[in-house]
């Protein structure tokens, strides 16, 4: 009797396991959202909404558990629910809006995570979502619609590039992958365009100085790519677009459980862009030609007390050439036919390891190995870098401070085949740096910090910082920054104009590193109407000091580079600002401006940076329409004139641009479940740079003579072209 009760039992318990269910609804707005994703934290399991935005777990045992439903735009939203023997638990889900996300919790600032309005230092957030709008092939196309940043061509033939933040040049800007410098002088020219867009979570900005926390190359801002965190990303995804003009672009990203505390994410990234193609006449291919592959793989390993370690590696190779119409690779470094062909080989390693103390320790380091083989003509530039990095930092919060202590070291390799590198170049920099946020009240906080590093080959440099914020109520915020940067130069990593064209290259004296000072103000508002609609204001006034620049001279004679550190000063004085709207309607926009006035002072004279434009405009405008399940995004940017390299008075070409626009307009059909189908035009106003312009090239038709200059550019040389593509996701 006993043995049946038994049996009778057990086959009770699983039938009622068996009928266990949860379900619900998500609306955002109270408006049906379809396909967003439901997770359950516990299990490990997670579903979609179908169209009617209803959702369903079965089979789910007893017990407690956590519930996360999330939408790309929305912020997500956590419910407990207590599982017990009933046949349906019922969970709804009301989605708001991020309002762009303005409450995001960020790291770049101050090296922890902390929410974006209680940082002292402002940090603009971009999301996945806001990279979508204007689909691109890679994180240096993606940022044209950023305020205040702008990816600069540097070649109208190998058209390579890098990017300009409040009018500070490329190598001023550091890039990091999840806060380790990744990119370094000699990559930030090629290596930006390998980064899968599949695995990024965020991309987090933060302009003017930043050298207290991350050293050399933060001096005019850091760019900080986050990516996304294995436990958290979809099984599967697919992101796959080509353009009228033949360039395809293939992102694939999936994650696995590997054992019981192991999870990795691989993300692919492939390029390929194999059609000459000339329409402005000039025997040279407008666009360069390109075959890129990455490949990313991240590793998070779970540990005791949710102590956090991971691991993550990138191989990336590429090969691109741009030239005469007629060239092909047996030309390559040959004096017939002109062609600068690029070959880069690059490995990297970083990782993150939280120390098993009651303290909050972390160890950090990244290793990068970058072998560049490259051709401008017949000039044949060989190079080979190594970085070594490693990082120690604790968080200490005390009553009414927060500490951040921190040391660090960095070994560089460098050598090349040029005539300015004898010998091998190899710099030892040993860092120590400290950080306190102090409450002085409820509302004011003050962050001071210092670093130190020292320098095997420049000595001593000191940077401090000082930020003080203010939070008159929940919803503004103001904000005042002072610091200073150095950075040490290598002008032929950063500098393409140092390896191509007839110029003469002339260094008048050693190089010293350059040091700036920099005042930041910040005033942050949000509103929030009864009617639903969000609006977000960002203004920010900035004052930049230079000591020591090195600025290449075009005019003292045309057939010259010249580079010295500048007698003199350099500075830039400007203001932006940001407006974020949010309506209940489907209209969002995000809508920025930039003006600056930037000057050059040598020997008393001033002068106006050339490729500085002194204003500009960005915008992001989205329309999304339910019934029909689709999304409409328009996005554009607008430049004012800049200042351009010309070769002497004799040159028949503008010496400042035009006002230039370029603008895009996207279709996304949301219907089918896990699909997304896109598609556009891009540049819709067919704007190139040839315009009004006899020539880009300067001697295009000697490309091997004297007056043979391809340093003439400012914008993509690239028309209207259409694009479409697919995106498929599992969760």
């Amino acid at each position: 009797m006993s043995k049946i009760f038994i049996y009778t039992t057990l086959f009770i318990s699983l039938f009622t396991f068996s009928q266990n269910t949860i379900k619900g609804k998500v609306t955002a707005n109270n408006e049906i959202l379809a396909y967003a994703n439901i997770y359950i934290k516990e299990l490990n399991k997670g579903v979609e909404t179908n169209e009617n935005g209803l959702y369903e777990f079965e089979n789910i045992p007893n017990g407690s558990y956590t519930i996360i439903a999330s939408y790309v735009g929305f912020k997500p939203e956590r419910k407990k629910i207590n599982v017990s023997n009933e046949p349906n638990h019922i969970l709804n889900f009301n989605l708001i809006e991020d309002a762009n996300v303005l409450d995001d919790v960020v790291v770049s600032g101050t090296l922890k995570p902390v929410s974006r309005m209680e940082t002292p230092v402002p940090v603009e957030v971009y999301t996945t979502a806001f990279l979508k709008k204007n689909p691109t092939s890679n994180i240096f196309e993606a940022l044209q619609n950023v305020n205040g940043v702008r990816p600069q061509l540097n070649c109208n033939i190998c058209n390579t590039g890098d990017i300009h933040i409040n009018g500070l040049e490329g190598p001023y800007t550091m890039v990091t992958i999840d806060g380790m410098p990744i990119v370094s002088s000699l990559s930030t020219v090629y290596g930006l365009s390998g980064i899968p867009n599949s695995l990024i979570d965020r991309v987090e900005v933060v302009k003017g100085p930043a050298s207290s926390l991350y050293g050399s190359e933060a001096v005019g801002g850091l760019i900080n790519i986050i990516t996304k965190k294995p436990t958290t990303a979809p099984l599967f995804s697919a992101d796959i677009f080509s353009t009228s003009w033949l360039e395809t672009n293939v992102d694939l990203g999936f994650k696995s459980n590997i054992g019981k505390n192991a999870v990795t994410l691989v993300g692919i990234n492939y390029y390929n862009y194999n059609q000459p193609i000339d329409n402005n006449n000039d025997n040279f291919t407008d666009v360069t030609l390109q075959e890129r592959i990455s490949i990313f793989n991240k590793w998070n390993f779970e540990r005791k007390n949710n102590k956090e370690f991971t691991v993550a590696g990138r191989l990336f190779y590429e090969d691109r050439w741009g030239g005469e119409m007629q060239w092909n690779k047996s030309h390559r470094g040959g004096s017939e036919v002109y062609g600068e062909s690029i070959y880069t080989k690059r490995v990297e390693l970083l990782s993150k390891y939280q120390l098993p103390t009651t303290e909050d320790m972390y160890l950090s380091f990244s290793v990068t190995a970058h072998d560049q083989n490259s051709v401008y003509g017949n000039t044949i530039y060989l190079a080979n870098q190594k970085i070594a990095f490693g990082q120690y930092t604790w968080d200490k919060k005390l009553e009414n401070h927060n500490l951040l202590l921190g040391a660090a070291f960095r070994y560089q390799y460098y050598n090349d085949n040029t005539t300015a590198t004898i010998s091998a170049e190899k710099t030892k920099i040993y860092s120590v740096f400290l950080q306190d946020e102090i409450k002085l009240a409820e509302k004011h906080h003050i962050l001071l910090g210092a670093r130190y590093d020292y320098n095997n080959n420049h000595g001593n440099i000191f940077t401090p910082r000082i930020a003080y914020k203010w939070n008159p109520t929940e919803n503004d915020v103001f904000r005042i920054n002072a610091g200073t940067g150095f950075r040490i130069v290598n002008l032929f990593t950063e500098d393409h104009a140092a390896l191509t064209g007839s110029r003469d290259v002339v260094i008048t004296e050693d190089l010293k590193p350059e040091t700036s000072y920099n005042i930041n103000l910040n005033y942050l508002k949000k509103i929030r109407f009864e009617n639903g609609i969000f609006l977000g204001f960002e203004t920010s006034a900035w004052y930049t000091y230079f000591n020591n620049q090195i600025i290449p001279d075009y005019d003292t004679n045309p057939n010259q580079i010249i580079y010295s550190n500048l007698n003199g000063y350099a500075q830039t004085l400007g203001i932006s600002g940001n407006i974020d709207l949010v309506t209940p309607f489907g209209i969002k926009a995000i809508v920025g401006f930039t003006i600056m006035e930037p000057k050059n002072v040598q020997n008393g004279v001033s002068s106006t940076p050339v490729l500085t434009e002194k204003y500009s405009a960005n915008w992001a405008i989205t329309y999304d329409i339910p019934k029909w399940f689709l999304s409409i995004d328009y996005t554009g940017n607008l430049y004012g004139p800049m200042r351009l390299p010309i070769l002497g008075d004799l040159d028949p070409r503008p010496d400042f641009s035009p006002i230039w626009s370029l603008q895009n307009i996207q279709f996304t059909y949301k219907k089918f479940r896990s699909f997304e189908l896109y598609g556009g035009v891009k540049n819709i106003l067919n704007w190139t740079p040839n315009k009004g312009t006899p020539y880009l090239i300067a001697g295009a038709e000697d490309p091997f003579g004297e007056n043979f200059d391809a340093t003439y550019v400012y914008a993509p040389n690239q028309g209207i072209r259409s694009f479409l593509g697919i995106r498929y996701t599992i969760f």
